[in-house]
């Protein structure tokens, strides 16, 4: 259960410094649940709710072994940080399973995981799992998809259009030719079938 502190002020400011002082904890460091705002005629008062986010990754760990435990996964977990979003990269006694066929299974697992924090949290909290660095791997695999069908595009002059892909791995793309200077890329369809779009740029 991840712990939450409540803090009063007569501004959000405030009630966020006492939250920064009490924690001894830095601005980025902290997350903010609730905030609601009390007037009256003669006084204001801004209550807010504040967690660590050291104690959501604390918890997270707790959910995401257990849950696996209770499926008959024994499981090790490695934490990492990229940009302050938590990744965490399981070594697990039967990892295929796991990861199911084209990710099936661990893109289910990060939504039930999701669900559970969102549950108790009641905010968004943005972490990544993955399974012996099988998601690395094919984030690796898209980008370089992608910049090798964008050298074609920019040759050929004609636009391709990729696979179905899910907004985080066409986000990936997006990124990743960003700053080209010879192409731009488009997300086209409806969801779950929405796919991206390498076109040539007019000179």
């Amino acid at each position: 259960m991840v712990k939450k502190h409540n803090y009063t002020g007569k501004t959000y400011e405030e009630a966020f410094n006492k939250a920064k002082i009490d924690l001894q904890e830095l601005e980025e460091n902290l997350i903010i649940i609730t905030k609601e705002e009390k007037k009256t005629l003669l006084s204001k008062k801004v209550d807010i709710e504040v967690i660590e986010k050291r104690e959501i990754k604390d918890e997270l760990k707790y959910l995401i072994k257990n849950t696996l435990k209770d499926m008959g996964f024994e499981v090790e977990i490695e934490i990492t940080v990229n940009n302050d979003i938590p990744t965490y990269r399981l070594y697990s006694n039967n990892d295929a399973l796991l990861i199911g066929k084209d990710g099936k299974n661990l893109k289910a697992l990060n939504l039930v995981i999701n669900q559970m924090l969102l549950k108790e949290l009641n905010t968004n909290y943005r972490f990544f799992i993955d399974v012996n660095n099988y998601k690395e791997k094919n984030d690796k695999h898209i980008i370089s998809l992608a910049k090798k069908l964008a050298k074609e595009v920019k040759e050929t002059k004609i636009e391709v259009k990729m696979d179905k892909m899910n907004s985080y791995q066409r986000r990936l793309v997006h990124n990743a030719l960003t700053n080209s200077r010879y192409v731009y890329t488009e997300s086209v369809g409806e969801e779950p079938n929405r796919y991206v779009v390498i076109k040539p740029k007019q000179n």
